[in-house]
């Protein structure tokens, strides 16, 4: 078994997985999670899915026994080279692969009370901090870029028939509502007369604002038809929008370890 471990509690982290395991042709991999949107056929592609218990996810000693007693073949890493809490500080149980995007290097270092593990190889997905892109070449025998597929069978979409601009948040309901407001304010600036189409799982925010709601995914269908796309700056939505990047507005979002503003300032280098 070659367990894809993503945990993390939004979409972002299985969307990543499934698109990693494709470009690796990890057709029978196994994703282990403890996201929300775990049972979401159209977010999983239909790879089976082994979900972290609830309990173990703030215990690095319970959850890294749970990880050993699965046996996989093979753990490809998420994001989190030692653990979203420190569990994989020195986990020797299987080969190891990690798949890197940018961190908060220094807050994220704080979790861990031990070495890496060893990786074969680690995939680096974007521009990563020196002390981070240090500490994985040291823990690695090898790094790599990775190019990751867009999302297959998705043909263009068209949310409504006339103009429009589209917010793709998953959530949470807090943050969809900001994303919302922001695109209004842009509107109004642009004096747009276009319709709104919120696509998101999250329900509707309580907010006097009109708009075409759907809980679609792939969002990137819808791209090509809208006028504008507002996101957050997360990793999958700045991949995704990079095709349309002169109509995309990536807003960065406060995160612990995520730095969505160096990530959306880094676009137009």
């Amino acid at each position: 078994m070659i367990a894809h471990y993503a945990l993390g509690g939004g979409l972002g982290h299985l969307v990543r997985a499934r698109a990693v395991a494709a470009a690796l042709g990890d057709e029978d991999a196994v994703l282990l999670t403890a996201s929300p949107h775990a049972g979401d056929a159209r977010v999983t592609g239909g790879l089976p899915v082994e979900r972290v218990p609830d309990r173990l996810e703030r215990d690095p000693a319970a959850l890294r026994g749970w990880i050993e007693d699965l046996q996989p073949d093979e753990l490809v890493i998420d994001a989190f080279p030692g653990g979203i809490v420190g569990e994989l500080c020195g986990f020797d149980a299987a080969p190891c692969r990690h798949v890197a995007r940018r961190l908060r290097w220094r807050r994220y270092a704080r979790r861990l009370d031990g070495p890496l593990p060893r990786f074969e190889a680690t995939f680096v997905l974007e521009p990563l901090e020196e002390e981070h892109r240090c500490a994985l070449a040291a823990a690695s025998d090898r790094l790599a870029a990775l190019e990751l597929p867009p999302h297959s069978g998705s043909p263009p979409l068209a949310a409504t028939e006339g103009p429009h601009w589209i917010v793709v948040h998953a959530g949470p309901e807090d943050e969809v509502a900001e994303l919302i407001l922001y695109a209004r304010e842009r509107m109004t600036a642009e004096g747009s007369a276009a319709e709104l189409v919120v696509i998101s799982p999250a329900p509707p925010p309580p907010l006097p604002v009109e708009a075409l709601w759907l809980d679609a995914h792939p969002a990137a269908a819808y791209f090509d038809a809208a006028e504008r796309i507002v996101t957050a700056a997360g990793f999958n939505a700045m991949r995704e929008a990079a095709p349309h990047a002169a109509k995309h507005h990536p807003v960065p979002l406060p995160r612990s370890l995520d730095d969505q503003y160096a990530r959306a300032a880094s676009r137009g280098r």
